[in-house]
């Protein structure tokens, strides 16, 4: 039999609870459409408190609408924000393998009025989730979604603030960062063969010259994916995982939406 003074704290447990309950994230599949494109994407937000939250557009890297897409979503979302996974090639179209992706990608990336369409659209949809407080908005992007997600930023969509990881920099229009009305933060791997120092450069020149308030962070030693557990581990590849880039870029995503828009104790 247990001593009196260890049951008096188990029957305090079961009669009171170990606190309050916490709701599980929710995610649903979501369509929408862009003119007369159909699209798919994930809405991913926790249930708990009635309270709006920010809303945040996640953009994917080149394989789009995927099991990690879902995973970063997921992770957005348990730091207190409702999220859309956004579709950029359309409902049911999804890349089997690298070289499918990179031809779907450059579609878009040759085309980017319609990039910024179909980053609009999600952010449209975003818009229209219950849970969203609309008054607070940001987009955010993984490799080709990170240079879509500044697109979306140069259309001069209504947002706080935009995040890069080991996103492409370059635009055939760098006038358009004049349309930028949030925020920047870019998060690059300073040894990533796909985005080379020269675009890094042009980058550059195009915050400057916008004026806008923009920060970007390099991590030494990092490539392209820095932040997919699957790119593997050889950065002579090109692409490849950096534990440390993955968590301190992270930690500076973290502290730039606490910034633009705290998260305050549901009432």
């Amino acid at each position: 039999m247990k001593p009196i003074r260890t049951l008096i704290p188990a029957l305090l447990l079961a009669v009171c609870g170990a606190g309050p309950a916490r709701a599980a994230l929710k995610s649903e599949t979501v369509a929408y459409k862009q003119d007369t494109a159909s699209l798919e994407g994930l809405l991913i937000y926790d249930t708990a408190g009635k309270k709006k939250k920010p809303g945040i557009l996640l953009i994917p890297d080149w394989m789009g609408v995927s099991e990690q897409a879902r995973s970063y979503g997921e992770k957005v979302a348990k730091l207190g924000y409702v999220v859309l996974v956004a579709d950029i090639y359309g409902a049911g179209i999804r890349p089997k393998d690298p070289t499918e992706a990179g031809t779907l990608a450059g579609i878009y990336r040759s085309d980017r009025p319609l990039l910024q369409a179909r980053a609009r659209a999600g952010l449209d949809r975003l818009m229209q989730a219950a849970q969203v407080d609309t008054s607070r908005t940001a987009a955010m992007g993984y490799c080709f979604g990170g240079g879509a997600a500044l697109e979306l930023a140069r259309s001069g969509a209504n947002l706080d603030g935009v995040v890069s990881f080991h996103g492409n920099l370059n635009t055939p229009h760098p006038e358009q960062a004049k349309n930028i009305q949030g925020r920047v933060l870019v998060l690059h791997g300073a040894d990533d063969p796909h985005v080379p120092p020269e675009q890094v450069d042009a980058f550059t020149k195009e915050m400057r010259e916008a004026k806008l308030d923009w920060t970007l962070v390099q991590y030494g030693g990092a490539v392209h994916s820095f932040t997919n557990p699957g790119a593997g581990t050889d950065p002579s590849r090109g692409n490849a995982y950096n534990a440390k880039a993955d968590r301190r870029s992270w930690e500076a995503m973290e502290d730039f939406y606490e910034e633009i828009f705290p998260v305050k104790s549901p009432k």
